[in-house]
């Protein structure tokens, strides 16, 4: 991330390299990337002559090469950008133009979903080159919701962590999809405006009280009637709350509280490290650690994975699956 803003940050600057090499497993920064510079570094008049996109399954590395090489008409700069440059093979051209690339091109490649084989004479000489080499990682689950924090403050807002880790429950760690549903909240809101769990519910869809997150925090705690009050409004509404879903949620829980039960050191920061997440959520381990002592949580575990078998219709011939989240539920608690 620190390197995605260092680039968005020259960009803004007017500060263009002539080749930015954009690789990885994250395709939201790789986006952000080619995005700002479709949208800045030419004219609206300019582009129609100097800007090309070129896609990966319909081109080769010549021809991307050959545009490269051409000289702008009647601007500064042209701009050539390859999209799913990771369905290219034969790459050895570019090799020659990343030693003398074009002074008044801003060659743009968008190689995502995974990296570029970095044992290649390719990578290395672009490393030593002038050009923007950027791996965009995939973000671990638990850095989401920061993210999310940071991406509402850029856009003129605020949002809470619980808010926050609402979203992400909701829509998981896609980058991309979170940031088109915040898109749709700041057209909704007024500048400097809370994003807030209500507000959530009322304008995505997802219930501040009844949903995966709350349903982990009430078995946590051992709150008996919360969690049956939860899982009765997911019986009553199948098709938004999947049990296999519910099941990765808690298995993911108390998968991590068995970790919690082995550590030496449970401070607040050891416990986040081990866990890989967020502080904000250690206490959550900590109260559900009096209620599930280490044997109760290994059994716990045997639970949930008996019970996704027996979802997925193995020994089960006609139970309701959110019958046999019920049934969870009560050896959870009891």
């Amino acid at each position: 991330m620190d390197q995605f803003n260092q680039i968005v940050h020259d960009l803004k600057a007017g500060k263009y390299a002539p080749i930015y090499f954009l690789m990885g497993d994250e395709p939201f920064f790789i986006d952000e990337v080619v995005r700002y510079i479709e949208d800045h570094a030419l004219e609206e008049s300019e582009r129609s002559f100097n800007q090309s996109v070129l896609y990966g399954k319909e081109t080769d590395i010549d021809t991307v090469v050959t545009e490269a090489k051409r000289f702008p008409m009647m601007a500064e700069r042209q701009v050539v950008i390859l999209k799913e440059a990771q369905h290219l093979r034969k790459w050895d051209a570019l090799e020659h133009y990343v030693e003398q690339p074009q002074s008044t091109t801003v060659l743009v490649i968008a190689h995502k979903y995974k990296s570029f084989d970095k044992r290649k004479a390719l990578f290395k000489k672009l490393t030593k080159s002038a050009a923007v080499v950027m791996e965009s990682k995939q973000m671990y689950d638990d850095k989401v919701p920061g993210w999310v924090e940071q991406r509402v403050h850029q856009m003129g807002f605020s949002i809470s962590f619980k808010a926050a880790a609402l979203l992400v429950e909701f829509l998981g760690n896609d980058l991309g999809k979170i940031s088109k549903e915040l898109e749709k909240l700041a057209i909704l809101l007024k500048p400097g405006q809370e994003i807030t769990p209500t507000v959530i519910e009322e304008n995505i869809g997802i219930s501040k009280d009844y949903n995966n997150y709350e349903l982990q925090n009430a078995l946590g705690a051992g709150d008996v009637v919360k969690s049956n009050r939860i899982i009765d409004y997911f019986a009553a509404d199948p098709g938004h709350h999947p049990v296999v879903l519910t099941l990765g949620v808690l298995y993911n829980f108390f998968s991590k509280l068995l970790i919690y039960h082995s550590l030496k050191d449970r401070s607040k920061g050891a416990v986040a490290s081990a866990l890989k997440v967020n502080p904000y959520f250690v206490s959550q381990y900590q109260q559900a650690a009096q209620c599930y002592p280490l044997r109760k949580s290994a059994r716990i575990i045997g639970y949930l994975r008996e019970t996704d078998v027996r979802s997925k219709g193995v020994g089960n011939v006609s139970t309701d699956p959110h019958d046999l989240l019920r049934e969870l539920v009560f050896k959870i608690l009891h």
